[in-house]
Formats: structure tokens, C-alpha cells, sequence
């Protein structure tokens, strides 16, 4: 059995790698001063970019929708300790990430390109779609979240944002992902996929939900939308 020290020491490592990993991707999505971003770095050729940019995301959508589910987490903790379950998992997606920051191939033809009052909107938009992201871990156990807390059984609860929508951690992704003055084919691979792999992941996440809280989630789903504010819930 791992020590309390020692799982809290390994739950603050993979902490500390997500944060710099977290805080790159902001850079790299917004191209904001860094060496490789979305839009700079070595080009390739078309084809091989688009390959190993959709492997990247997809790698990175795969496990993060399989290490989420009950049903892996307990097969998992057969073979490490169920203290450092989530650390693993929040180390792993890092990690993941992290390789796609590396491993990204730059596609720079413009989709669309707007300056101005329209840029300086769109790039609000996207860092207020940050600030969504960001407090939402918070309204719910951010450490808890990132494996600097075990997990407990807690009574279902809708802090702020989780009145709005049922997902505001995926809807400030969605905002940070597409509100861009300058939209490139590689953004757009990255915005889509990322996106795909949001409507699909959350889908999976309510139905673990629907399992856990029963009747209570099924009415917070009929009563709140899951990614829209302002719509009615829908499943």
C-alpha cells in the first residue's frame, strides 16, 4: 500500500504538470508568445498533417473518455492504489497533452480573418471561455478534481454556473476553442475534433450521472440545457 506522503507527493507532481501543460495550451490555442502554437511551428505536408494531428486528438479523446468510466476505474484501482486513481488519470491526460502541444503540425490556410473591434471581441470571448473553465472546476472540488483530494460521496449539488448549463467546464472549452479572430485549417481540425469529442464525452458522463444520483439528475437534465444557456434541458 502506498504511504498518505507518498500519494500526496505523486498527487501534487501530476498537479504541477497539468497546471504548465494547462497554462501552454492557453498560449498555443491563442498563439500568445510561445515558440510552437496552433498556428506556428514547422510545416508538413498537408496529408501526413492532418494524420498525425487527428491521431494526436484522438489519442487524447479516447483516454480521456475510457479512464473516466466507472467500469475502467474499477478494473484500475486493481492495480494501483485507488488513492492515486485520479492523480493517474489527471498525469496521463497531461502527459497526453502535452505531446499534442509537441507533436502538432501546423495547417495555416485562413479560413477566416477578422481585425478590429469584430478581434477584439472574438479574443474576449475566448478568455472569458477560459475563466468559465477554470471556475467551474472550482464551483464543484477543483482539488478534488485533480486528484489533490480523494474523492467522496457527496449529495448532488448545482453551483452557479451548473444552473445555466449542466456542463459549463465544456461549454468555456467550446468558447476558448472557436472564438478566434484568425480561424486556420489546423485551428479548425483542433476546434472540431475537440468538439466532437466534447458532445460524445458528455453524453457518456450523464449516463454515469443518471447511474449515480438516479431520479434527481433525470430532473436537473429536463430542467437545465447541457451546453446552451437559455434552452430548455434536453437530454
Amino acid at each position: 500500500m502506498i504511504g498518505r506522503a507518498a500519494a500526496l507527493i505523486y498527487g501534487v507532481a501530476s498537479y504541477l504538470v497539468f497546471f504548465v501543460s494547462f497554462v501552454y495550451t492557453v498560449a498555443f490555442i491563442g498563439n500568445y508568445g510561445v515558440p510552437k502554437s496552433i498556428d506556428v511551428g514547422s510545416e508538413s505536408e498537408l496529408g501526413p498533417s492532418i494524420l498525425i494531428n487527428v491521431a494526436l486528438l484522438g489519442a487524447f479523446a479516447v483516454q480521456h473518455s475510457v479512464m473516466a468510466r466507472p467500469a475502467f476505474k474499477r478494473r484500475w484501482t486493481a492495480v494501483i492504489p485507488a488513492s492515486c486513481e485520479r492523480s493517474t488519470y489527471v498525469l496521463v491526460s497531461s502527459l497526453l497533452l502535452i505531446l499534442i502541444l509537441w507533436q502538432w503540425r501546423p495547417i495555416t490556410t485562413t479560413i477566416w480573418r477578422v481585425e478590429g473591434v469584430p478581434a477584439a471581441i472574438l479574443t474576449a470571448i475566448s478568455w472569458i471561455g477560459w475563466l468559465i473553465a477554470l471556475t467551474s472546476t472550482w464551483l464543484i472540488d477543483h482539488f478534488e478534481l485533480f486528484g489533490l483530494r480523494r474523492a467522496r460521496a457527496t449529495a448532488f449539488k448545482t453551483p452557479l454556473l451548473y444552473r445555466l448549463v449542466r456542463h459549463p467546464l465544456m461549454l468555456g472549452f467550446l468558447l476558448a476553442f472557436w472564438a478566434t479572430p484568425h480561424m486556420t485549417t489546423g485551428h479548425l481540425l483542433f476546434a472540431a475534433m475537440m468538439t466532437g469529442y466534447i458532445l460524445v464525452g458528455v453524453r457518456l458522463e450523464e449516463r454515469d450521472l443518471v447511474t449515480q444520483f438516479g431520479a434527481t439528475y433525470e430532473q436537473y437534465r429536463r430542467r437545465v440545457p447541457m451546453l446552451v444557456p437559455g434552452r430548455l434541458g434536453t437530454k
